[in-house]
């Protein structure tokens, strides 16, 4: 893995070690560590995309001064050069006030041709410029004049000075360059530093569903971006409106005054969804769907301001598509209709949780003039007791 990056590191800017990172620990819990289960289906391993072979992710996590709060989240789809060795891949849109560049072509050409990244909505030009010097660099490359970036956002002008556009090169090489297989960072980490989800602190959130073999043996595993709003609840229990704290608060209570700015429901949520599954660039798509349908089950309300997006890949080998084959023609087995709803019920689970992963393990933050609580743990577990979703 380390060679992959030997002759960039030559290439790009020096400092690339030096991009800040959060590696302060923290004890909050996943929701499968209180003892949560959301679906039927089994999670992987590590409950987390990284349960799809291959897959990746890498942090760079920026907080400086009062009001930087900020940073960058990388999702590759193999670890090779995915110029040369592109991934089917496909992108569904919810509701499309948000900005994924490189989307277009995805939709046209069927394929992801450089790792996936998120960030602050108005730094997506400088990360894709800098995602287009890492691609350009790489080696084999040298010949390359195209490249298509998929990097997508939400805003987190709340808790960061967004206007400041501090995302700089060295973080989004130390992003890609730190990419690991494995565990994955949570919560307030990396694109979600500054983000927020139902008036909460929210952030970076994973999980995973492993069909058995009878349906095929594939793993699906799941990333979320979360900094949207609605009414929090969590496996069927209304936990935002008890927690008083959920959108048209105000509106439904003017008698007593409730609602505040934290009961806003604009916002956005950006879902990565991977496969080891055969999968074409259509049946991908449909894949990417139902992520939206488990974003769904944890109460928003993708609301006007809402960006809700989800990108899906396949990283199964015989589907990969290989800028030396110059065939006219491609025989590639991929699987049937017929055999999708398994996967999609996969996809459905696995992101909800990743929604509660994001805000279980985040933590409250100060930026910008504001704090965002974070979701308070036990006054969540009692109401969760209450209605039977835990012991």
């Amino acid at each position: 893995m380390a060679n992959r990056f030997l002759s960039v590191a030559a290439l790009l800017l020096a400092g690339v070690f030096a991009a800040p990172q959060n590696t302060t620990p923290t004890s909050r819990p996943r929701a499968s560590d209180l003892g949560l289960k959301v679906g039927v289906l089994p999670t992987g391993p590590l409950n987390a995309i990284t349960d799809v072979a291959g897959v990746e992710v890498g942090h760079t996590t920026i907080i400086r001064g009062d009001n930087i709060r900020t940073g960058v989240t990388a999702v590759l789809p193999h670890s090779g050069n995915l110029y040369r060795e592109k991934v089917p891949g496909a992108i569904f849109v919810g509701n499309g006030f948000g900005k994924l560049t490189g989307s277009t072509q995805v939709e046209e050409m069927g394929d992801i041709e450089t790792p996936i990244l998120f960030t602050s909505t108005t730094s997506v030009p400088r990360v894709a410029d800098a995602l287009i010097s890492y691609m350009l660099a790489l080696p084999g490359n040298e010949d390359v004049l195209s490249i298509n970036p998929v990097v997508g956002e939400t805003n987190d002008g709340y808790l960061s000075d967004i206007r400041g556009r501090h995302i700089a090169p060295d973080d989004v090489f130390a992003a890609v360059k730190n990419a690991k297989a494995g565990p994955v960072e949570e919560g307030a980490v990396g694109a979600g530093t500054g983000t927020v989800v139902f008036g909460w602190k929210g952030g970076i959130g994973t999980s995973s569903r492993h069909l058995p073999t009878r349906l095929g043996g594939y793993t699906v595993g799941v990333l979320v971006q979360t900094n949207f709003g609605g009414v929090l609840t969590i496996a069927g229990a209304p936990v935002g409106q008890e927690l008083g704290q959920y959108y048209l608060r105000k509106e439904l209570q003017v008698a007593d005054g409730g609602g505040n700015e934290k009961d806003k429901a604009d916002g956005s949520c950006m879902i990565v969804v991977a496969t080891d599954a055969p999968l074409d660039a259509r049946n991908l798509k449909r894949l990417a769907a139902r992520g939206l349908l488990g974003v769904a089950r944890t109460g928003s309300s993708a609301s006007n301001g809402s960006g809700d997006y989800a990108i899906a890949f396949s990283t199964a080998l015989q589907v990969r598509i290989h800028s030396s084959d110059k065939a006219p023609t491609r025989n590639v087995e991929v699987m049937t209709n017929d055999a999708m709803s398994p996967l999609f019920e996969a996809v459905i689970e696995a992101t909800e949780e990743a929604v509660y992963n994001s805000m279980f393990k985040a933590t409250t933050t100060t930026g910008n003039g504001h704090t965002v609580e974070a979701l308070p743990i036990d006054k969540t577990v009692e109401i969760l007791k209450e209605h039977r979703v835990i012991k």
